[in-house]
């Protein structure tokens, strides 16, 4: 008996958030641990399924870093990237085209409809969601530095997206973009995600990642951090590696609309629901 109480005491905790987030668009980039361990993936995608199913509008963004780099390094092809960009020459190109919409994209949508939803897969010119750009990074002199075909978001079909939700879709987007000129272009992950979010104004951007989200200088969690006092730990370094381009992609959604960001650790089962449907949930949550 007790088991059952405690229960329907998760559900009540639960209540007040699916009333708030009923209606609401919620984009997920999904990517690390959760990608490549079987039981985490499952458990991802039903709660995925789940949100859907009690009136919320999920997006799923995925990537796929390192299934493309063993790829790559089966065709003897060695990975390149400059400051965290991957170097996307034709050949490495085509190999993203194929593990990320070919492969992933196409096994997450099947995923999910044996789940009991309904998916729809989009990636490059398949449904042309993501207009794109070439991307230049610029080195420490400001000179421009070819990165290939590596790209930058440049616009979303966010009312052709929004008809596929209205219809019942979870869409499921990897993040390949298509030029003007009919180009595709490999662009990163969580730029596309927040992309997205800002686009189709959505009240939650939540990027999954293999730490625990942002640390203090001695290692522990921060549970909230503001637009300022991010920015503030960039500079000072307190935020480096990996967590800076989340930090910024999470900055940039902010100032377009997008309501709170959540950074979270994917390795954690239901991460996505302790963190939006709980109290105190499980990472850290930016807000301007």
């Amino acid at each position: 008996m007790e088991e059952r109480i405690k229960k329907a005491k998760i559900v009540m905790e639960a209540l007040p958030y699916i009333m708030r987030f009923y209606g609401k668009t919620i984009v997920i980039k999904y990517g690390g641990a959760a990608m490549k361990d079987p039981v985490l993936k499952e458990s991802v995608l039903r709660d995925v399924v789940l949100l859907k199913f009690i009136g919320m509008n999920p997006i799923l963004v995925h990537g796929g870093g390192p299934e493309i780099n063993k790829y790559l390094e089966k065709q003897g092809i060695k990975p390149q990237f400059i400051g965290g960009y991957r170097v996307t020459d034709a050949a490495t190109l085509k190999v993203v085209e194929k593990v990320l919409g070919g492969k992933i994209n196409t096994q997450i949508v099947s995923m999910i409809k044996k789940m009991g939803g309904r998916a729809k897969g989009f990636w490059g010119k398949k449904g042309k969601i993501i207009k794109a750009l070439k991307y230049y990074k610029k080195d420490e002199k400001g000179n421009r530095i070819d990165l290939g075909f590596t790209g930058q978001v440049a616009g979303i079909r966010y009312r052709y997206l929004a008809k596929w939700m209205k219809l019942g879709y979870i869409p499921v987007l990897t993040s390949i973009g298509v030029g003007k000129s009919g180009k595709t272009y490999n662009i990163n992950a969580d730029k596309a995600a927040a992309a997205i979010a800002a686009y189709l104004k959505a009240s939650k951007l939540i990027l999954m990642t293999d730490v625990r989200g942002v640390l203090d200088k001695d290692g522990k969690l921060i549970s909230e951090v503001n637009s300022y006092k991010a920015q503030k730990m960039i500079k000072s370094g307190s935020i480096s590696g990996g967590m800076i381009p989340k930090i910024k992609s999470s900055l940039y959604a902010l100032r377009k609309g997008v309501e709170k960001v959540h950074i979270i650790d994917g390795r954690i089962p239901h991460a996505l629901l302790l963190e939006i449907f709980t109290d105190y949930g499980i990472g850290t949550m930016v807000q301007k």
